[in-house]
This record gives structure tokens, C-alpha cells and sequence, in this order.
């Protein structure tokens, strides 16, 4: 069995006037939300072989804040691919992961999470997958969804074979960090 845990970057700093998106930092609820976040897989034991993250500078700073909860350096592997990458990009970068990796970390940017996410779990005849719902309804800043796979090879993941396990989302943790608040 494989497991895929999908983090999307902190709630970054659109008042920062910085040239390129590229380069935009978090904003302070957003290094708020990455360490609770961070805690939060620190109490549920994550743990991940491997890690690849878009180097962009809100991505860093996320890992930063993240590392800082979790209680443990993640270290991923930076891939210009995984910024702003569309959910056919992400799926070719899983299927790069080596063969002996059983719980792997992408980091990256919607809406290609929220896409891989809705491409690799299927919508169920009943419609009755109620984190799939809440996934497809948004995949804010920050969030977490893990994915597992019953297979034995990254190559082997395809359209609708993962079971969505976790999606969690910060509000989910502290409500001052949902939408409507500052």
C-alpha cells in the first residue's frame, strides 16, 4: 500500500509587493495555520520516506512553519514542476516517486491539488464521500489531504484508485482560521 499525503501552501501575502508571484510570502495567519497544521501531524504520527515540494517562496515558508509544529525536519526534494502544476503534472511527478517510498509528502499549489485529488478518488454512484465532498467543495490554504493506494508501485496510480483518508483543513483545527477571520 502506498500513501499520499497532499499539503497545499499557507495562505500567502497579496499586500507584499513583490514582482513575481513566485517570490509572494505567507501572511501572518498563514504561518498561524502551517504551525497548527504542523502540530497536528506531530499528534497523529505522520511520517513520510519522501518529500517534494514547488520551490516557491510561500511553499518554503509553509515547510518553515510546518517543521516548526511537527517537531521534525521534513527536507523535501524542490521540483519546479510541482509550481502551479495542473493534476496531469502532479500524477507524472508520483509516478517519478521511487519504488520503495510507502508514504510520500507533495506540497505544491491549487488547483492542482484539489484536481489530483478529485482525478485519483472516485466520485462514488451515492455521491455519499463526505471528505471527497468537502474537497471538491474547496481545498483552502494549508489544508491536508491524505490519500492512500493499493498498490505496490507509484506507476500503478491511476484515475480513480485512491481512497481519500484525511482532509484536513485548518479552520478544522482553530475556527479563528477559517475564512472569516483575520
Amino acid at each position: 500500500m502506498k500513501t499520499l499525503t497532499l499539503l497545499r501552501h499557507a495562505k500567502s501575502g497579496w499586500d507584499d509587493p513583490v514582482a513575481r508571484d513566485y517570490d509572494r510570502p505567507l501572511n501572518a495567519k498563514g504561518k498561524r495555520a502551517a504551525a497548527m497544521v504542523g502540530r497536528h501531524m506531530r499528534s497523529l504520527d505522520l511520517v513520510f520516506d519522501h518529500a517534494i515540494a514547488s520551490p516557491a517562496m510561500r511553499v518554503t515558508e509553509t515547510l518553515e512553519q510546518i517543521e516548526a509544529g511537527y517537531g521534525r525536519t521534513i527536507a523535501p526534494a524542490l521540483d519546479r514542476r510541482v509550481y502551479l502544476a495542473s493534476a496531469a503534472t502532479l500524477l507524472d511527478v508520483v509516478h517519478g516517486f521511487p519504488a520503495e517510498v510507502e508514504s510520500a509528502l507533495l506540497i505544491g499549489h491549487n488547483p492542482g491539488l484539489e484536481d489530483l485529488v478529485l482525478m485519483l478518488v472516485a466520485d462514488g454512484a451515492d455521491g455519499a464521500d463526505p471528505l471527497r465532498d468537502a474537497v471538491e467543495d474547496k481545498y483552502p490554504t494549508a489544508s491536508i489531504a491524505e490519500l492512500q493506494f493499493d498498490t505496490a508501485d507509484w506507476a500503478d496510480i491511476a484515475t480513480g484508485t485512491a481512497r481519500l483518508t484525511r482532509f484536513i483543513r485548518p479552520r478544522d483545527l482553530d475556527p479563528t482560521l477559517g475564512p472569516d477571520a483575520d
